[in-house]
């Protein structure tokens, strides 16, 4: 099996036609050496299904074939989605097998498009859609244990982020629901082809039991919270709550002070607060 290099990158960009656009977030990676690096950072198994976002020219995907049971390459871009069986048959031939390619909008996606439900997500997202698509997997994909991203250094930050920090905000809190997460390490620009003018940051994250409440419920107080961060919560819940006295009764009834504000609150925070909203109209 043979990786691909910046001069193969350029060669099947050229051959295909494609010119890498900043409306789907297509930067590729060039770099054998990043590719392996995520692979082992991803702790990929045998028995992994592995779903990528983005193959576009294989590079990632490569990589992932000869680790994972199965790889499904989740590609918006139709040329890019019926051009990576091909790749992967010309670079690794006795991987083919594994691969399935998915001609999808990654937003989109349901269970019901995998015959093999996904066990992990290992994918160097696109920046603009990296936080929509990574809660949306984790929402649809029960079945989803495990998973390394890479993203954007900044959005890197704010989804590992803990209470109290500058960047905790509504990615940080919504990710904490299904999984704890961790940063595993910074990427250069140099390793992409286009090279973006920001470096990349790796998440790794690993699928936990979320808090016992309704996840929309909790979200839409996540949501209220960080809409005004500067503001208490007290005054920041007011319009979900219907008046900052109810809003301030739900926090005190969830333990938590109405003068603190959302950065400072964990996901259990959040989900208490959503079950003592659910009390007060229950009752």
């Amino acid at each position: 099996m043979t990786l691909l290099g910046p001069a193969e990158v350029r060669r099947l960009a050229q051959a295909l036609g494609v010119r890498p656009t900043k409306a789907l977030g297509q930067n590729f990676v060039h770099d054998p050496n990043t590719v392996r690096r995520i692979v082992r950072a991803a702790d990929v198994q045998p028995d992994d299904v592995v779903v990528e976002v983005g193959p576009g020219l294989g590079s990632l995907t490569l990589a992932l074939l000869p680790e994972a049971a199965t790889v499904y390459a989740v590609e918006i871009d139709a040329a890019l989605a019926q051009a990576l069986p091909g790749t992967v048959r010309a670079h690794a031939p006795d991987f083919a097998d594994r691969l399935r390619v998915l001609h999808r909008d990654a937003l989109k996606l349901t269970a019901g498009d995998f015959a093999d439900p996904p066990t992990a997500l290992v994918a160097n997202l696109p920046y603009n859609v990296a936080v929509p698509v990574v809660l949306h997997l984790l929402a649809v994909l029960p079945g989803l244990r495990h998973g390394l991203v890479m993203v954007q250094k900044e959005v890197a930050d704010r989804l590992t982020a803990v209470p109290g920090s500058k960047v905790y905000g509504v990615p940080s809190v919504k990710l904490a629901w299904y999984a704890g997460a961790r940063q595993a390490g910074r990427v250069p620009p140099s390793v992409f082809w286009p090279v973006p003018n920001v470096d990349s940051g790796l998440v790794a994250f690993t699928r936990r039991q979320p808090p016992d409440a309704d996840r929309r419920a909790v979200f839409a107080v996540v949501d209220a919270a960080f809409a005004q961060r500067r503001k208490t919560l007290r005054a920041a819940l007011a319009g979900w709550a219907g008046s900052a006295t109810i809003a301030a009764d739900v926090l005190t009834a969830a333990g938590v002070d109405p003068g603190a504000r959302g950065e400072a609150l964990t996901v259990e925070q959040f989900a208490a607060i959503a079950r003592a909203a659910a009390g007060k109209v229950a009752r």
